[in-house]
């Protein structure tokens, strides 16, 4: 069975530099992440509630209470 091929999208905040976050999601609604210097290599997956959260917490402002 052929490995999936995800349509990445690059992180709005990566500049012109090759450490850049990219993610996917596939019909399943799993998100997937990796790393532009070899997006083959390591893919995380988690769930969109999950990555919901990660993005909460580190959009939030140092110091700011937890909810």
């Amino acid at each position: 069975m052929p490995a999936p091929t995800y349509e990445w999208q690059k992180s709005s905040y990566c500049g012109q530099g090759d450490s850049c976050v990219h993610i996917a999601t596939d019909p399943t609604g799993t998100v997937h992440l990796t790393e532009s210097s070899d997006p083959t290599a390591a893919i995380l997956r988690t769930t969109p509630t999950a990555f919901a959260a990660l993005l909460r917490t580190t959009q939030r402002p140092a110091g700011a209470e937890t909810a």
